[in-house]
């Protein structure tokens, strides 16, 4: 090509790729405050270039510092990585939550396109040979520098993941592990996009009034108003959290329980949308990964780099709390199986399907409290204000609506968050409602993580997505007492996102070991079993009626009511997550035979007939927490324990909530998540602060 076609073409790629910057709002500087995402421009059609366009510039950021002729040094390699991919990290932190909450079937074939050219850019930067060899240059010379604290645990981070991601393989293993990546994301996305079809494909219609036996007005109104968003008569009612655990407590059709709660245990086992042999697939493939990087599992590779620190850790772990727990639990259900006799039950056990029905029937008689009674109190609206005003109480934050930035769906609501000096901390974005394009279940996510470059700060958009009932005719969004404690949960983990503070956004904010991110979050659900933050805001939606004493007392004498076995669900999960993730060969044993053998020890209830856990289980296979489910227990472990000093010093004293936020909120991973907890308790924390807790010892 002579110089004038060369100059030609450039010249058209430039012209192309401002015409896209122009139009593309992914890829234009935002106008919006703070730089939000412009979703009220952004369509699936800006997504594919934005990110072909973003992987270029991140791979020119990674040939820059390969290419730098100055020796390594910390500001131009570990920095300059950490910076690196700036544009891709914006384009992908938006595409990537959106997908989960408001999905499409053009946004799940972008992301099927979109895998394999994530998965090669991965490869591009942690199987870098050049990258890595400036990377231990500095990693080896460290004393040399002189590094902060947080400098030399982003170095020390940064190092060690690229070793675990195969940075000291061979060149014929590096490909070995490139493939195996490829193929891993590509299942990983089949997973996903096959657990929300199956969770979707199930609907209970019902058109007779006799089957609506025993469930309360608003479980009714709820049923009704699926069915007519659906063009359908009658009431429907389907898999979504809020739909089917009603459904499952109050209904007396012990019939219509038993098909909805096969339907939830089968989903994605057969069928169109089988998962059975991906959990299969994604297990073996996470063999070979780990095995080619000198693990004999990969639950080995995983927790090196967690607090349990082993697969014995994890197993230690789990049997000081099952031992304990486990005879707790049969005791529970022997209680609520005797009276289930004496109330007309027949069975010579419970089954799956009748086990919330009689607990809540007991709850409600035992302690005269329940979720229909409580439900008139908690209205959304409220809610809100009451969860942003303890945050106000504990942290001096404060929330302001913003109409003016919008959000990538209709229900979505943005706030403005700022400091007791009124700086801008965040902005929080908040989509509380379920819709057929939004995964079940609660979480919280950044469109944007906090960070310092160049001296210029940018400030964290936090995310809250959960699925809570919706306002259904007069009568507005009411919660149930278990949906302000989910609702609390993923707040806490929003908390740990907008009061972040520090320069690299790998170690701010919840980038945090897993069995240490879920303490911001569990610790907020205490205060939703406190007096004093419950009586200013629980107030009847219809008289204004403050809620009566008696109901709060009640609820706090039914906060351990069967709990144990509630433990052993969990630790159930932790045991099948274990199973999964110490393969060293995949079982001779299918995947449903194999579930049911690995959760055996912790099963006080009989499992549905063909029901499968692991076909659905998106935080094993999808979600981030393979070998890594124990967290949720371990993090409880640590919040009972944290969690008892502000009962020491009060619930609301500024001093403590002083203390949390500074050692534990805005420290991210800085420093090791152990010391750091350390410093604000002042001792590490025991197992038996969690059963002392539950009242099982």
């Amino acid at each position: 090509m002579n110089k004038t076609a060369a100059f030609a073409s450039l010249l058209a790629a430039l012209t192309l790729i401002t015409s896209c910057t122009m139009t593309n709002p992914l890829l234009s500087e935002s106008t919006l405050p703070y730089g939000a995402p412009q979703f009220d421009k952004i369509r699936p059609a800006h997504y594919m270039p934005a990110f072909e366009q973003a992987i270029a510039e991140a791979k020119a950021d990674i040939d820059a510092i390969t290419q730098n002729p100055e020796e390594p040094t910390f500001s131009n390699t570990i920095e300059a990585l950490e910076h690196a991919g700036g544009l891709l990290s914006r384009v992908a932190g938006i595409f990537y939550n959106v997908k989960e909450a408001d999905s499409s079937p053009e946004l799940e074939e972008i992301a099927e396109k979109l895998s394999p050219m994530m998965t090669e850019y991965e490869m591009y930067v942690s199987l870098n040979e050049p990258l890595f060899l400036r990377i231990k240059a500095v990693h080896d010379a460290a004393d040399e520098f002189e590094l902060t604290t947080e400098q030399k645990r982003l170095l020390d981070k940064t190092y060690k993941g690229f070793v675990r991601s195969g940075a000291l393989l061979s060149s014929e293993d590096k490909a070995s592990y490139s493939k195996y990546s490829e193929e891993l994301s590509l299942l990983i996305l089949r997973f996903s996009k096959n657990a929300l079809a199956a969770a979707n494909g199930f609907k209970l219609n019902l058109t007779d009034e006799a089957d609506l036996a025993g469930l309360p007005d608003y479980v009714v109104e709820m049923g009704a108003a699926t069915a007519r968003e659906l063009g359908q008569e009658g009431w429907t009612f389907d898999l979504s959290a809020p739909s089917y655990s009603a459904f499952m407590k109050f209904s007396d059709r012990r019939d219509l329980r038993e098909q909805l709660s096969t339907a939830y245990a089968t989903k994605a086992v057969g069928g169109e949308f089988d998962n059975t042999e991906i959990c299969r697939s994604i297990a073996e493939l996470r063999i070979k990964i780990s095995q080619l990087l000198g693990y004999d599992n990969y639950a080995a590779y995983v927790l090196e780099d967690r607090m349990a620190g082993s697969v014995q850790g994890v197993n230690e772990f789990l049997d000081k709390l099952l031992k304990p727990t486990l005879p707790v639990a049969k005791k529970e259900l022997q209680t609520i199986l005797a009276y289930a006799r004496e109330h007309g039950f027949e069975g010579e056990r419970l089954e799956a399907w009748d086990f919330s029905y009689w607990a809540e029937k007991y709850r409600a008689e035992c302690f005269a409290i329940d979720d229909a009674m409580l439900k008139p109190y908690f209205r959304l609206e409220d809610c809100i204000d009451a969860v942003f005003g303890l945050a106000g109480k504990l942290y001096g934050i404060s929330f302001e609506e913003r109409s003016d930035i919008p959000g990538y769906h209709k229900d979505v609501h943005v706030y403005d968050v700022k400091d007791s000096d009124g700086k801008h901390l965040a902005l929080f974005y908040a989509d509380f409602f379920p819709r057929p394009s939004k995964r079940g279940g609660a979480w919280m996510t950044e469109f944007r993580g906090q960070s310092i470059r160049d001296g210029v700060e940018y400030r964290p958009f936090v995310s809250i997505v959960t699925n809570l009932s919706k306002p259904t005719g007069d009568t507005p969004a009411l919660l149930t007492h278990g949906d302000l404690t989910t609702f609390l949960h993923e707040f806490g983990h929003s908390l740990h996102g907008m009061l972040a503070q520090g320069t690299y956004e790998s170690l701010c904010g919840t980038n945090v070991n897993h069995d240490f991110v879920e303490l911001p979050s569990q610790i907020m659900e205490n205060w939703g079993f406190e007096k004093q933050f419950l009586k200013p805001f629980a107030r009847h939606y219809q008289t204004g009626e403050e809620i009566p004493d008696e109901y709060i007392d009640k609820l706090i004498a039914s906060q351990n009511y069967n709990a144990a076995y509630y433990q052993m669900r969990q630790l159930s999960f932790g045991l099948l997550d274990m199973a999964w993730h110490t393969l060293t060969a995949l079982p001779e044993t299918g995947t449903v035979e194999f579930e049911k053998a690995a959760m055996a020890p912790a099963m006080v209830l009989p499992s549905v007939p063909g029901g499968c856990q692991s076909t659905t289980f998106t935080h094993l296979f999808s979600g981030g927490y393979a070998a890594g489910y124990y967290s949720y227990k371990w993090a409880e472990v640590l919040e009972a324990d944290a969690y008892s000093l502000f009962q020491q010093n009060g619930i609301f004293d500024p001093q403590t909530a002083a203390s949390f936020r500074h050692n534990i909120l805005e420290m991210g991973s800085r420093e090791d998540e152990a010391t750091i907890y350390r410093r604000f308790r002042g001792h590490d924390p025991e197992p038996e602060a969690l059963l002392r807790k539950l009242g099982i010892i």
